[in-house]
């Protein structure tokens, strides 16, 4: 069992990250195979994914049973606190190199292929003109259409930051132990993030089967794909994140002065609420 010797929280053997790293590296290589037309890339990455979601289960349920068995003390707080800042840090660090191959491709690349650098464009494609969106040289993928900015992206928009509000106000209902508030908030924001969802699946349905807008049309459907498709996953585990948190409220877990397990999805919540702005903006509007 755990244990805390002088105050200072010793923690027990646990075999949930050898799991964990089973199944992202599953998921991964999979998601690899997939990209470079394997036929059984799809099947790793479901599997990988049921890896990592049964993880995730399994793992968060020992630390439940632990933080309401009375197990952790302050240090181990502290902890926690120190380890989802570095957490959100690092996925800051995930998108912004997404981000930066967005801009690079923009700015750079596109133009230069488009006779920015007159050497470059003579050398490797004379003759094209640069232009975004665009499916760069030779049109790889065929004709596409690009996605409108003003249609289900500007709902998402709308969805994602009235969720950033919702749960603000469960956060202040928990610290006034508003039980009942507390839910409510927390349904709202759990709906919201689901709807985003679900709007997303239908616009990368349009997008595939209406748009020719897929991974294989140049650098445009990549980098769009490539960074919607991300952030969809983050908000994917944000949304079971917050159910989880919704239920443990409803059980009448938490309490106003010890509730981090809440404040650490908050927090990644409004993370996955900024992303989505930046690719509003980067991604769909200019």
């Amino acid at each position: 069992m755990s244990e805390a010797h002088g105050g200072y929280y010793v923690p027990h053997g646990t075999h949930w990250p050898i799991v964990g790293s089973i199944g992202l590296t599953t998921l991964l290589v999979g998601l690899a195979n997939f990209l470079n037309g394997s036929s059984v890339g799809t099947t790793m990455m479901v599997v990988g994914l049921g890896i990592v979601f049964f993880m995730m289960f399994g793992w968060f349920g020992q630390v439940i049973r632990e933080s309401e068995s009375g197990t952790y003390n302050d240090q181990v707080d502290k902890s926690f606190r120190w380890g989802m800042g570095w957490f959100i840090f690092s996925e800051v660090m995930f998108f912004a190199a997404f981000f930066g191959a967005l801009f690079y491709a923009r700015i750079f690349s596109v133009p230069w292929l488009g006779g920015a650098d007159v050497e470059t464009n003579e050398l490797l494609w004379n003759g094209w003109e640069a232009m975004w969106p665009t499916n760069g040289p030779g049109d790889v993928g065929g004709e596409f259409e690009s996605m409108a900015a003003w249609g289900i992206p500007a709902i998402n928009t709308l969805l994602l930051l009235s969720s950033g509000v919702t749960v603000t106000f469960a956060h202040w209902a928990l610290k006034k132990n508003s039980r009942g508030p507390l839910v409510m908030w927390l349904l709202a924001t759990v709906v919201l993030g689901f709807s985003f969802l679900a709007l997303q699946i239908f616009e990368y349905t349009h997008a595939y089967h209406e748009m020719n807008l897929t991974l294989g049309s140049g650098i445009y459907g990549s980098t769009f794909f490539m960074l919607t498709g991300f952030h969809g996953f983050h908000v994917t585990i944000g949304a079971i994140m917050l159910t989880v948190i919704m239920l443990r409220c409803a059980k009448g877990h938490f309490t106003p002065d010890h509730h981090f397990g809440f404040e650490g999805v908050a927090w990644y919540w409004h993370f996955v609420d900024v992303v989505w702005l930046g690719l509003f903006i980067f991604v769909y509007i200019l």
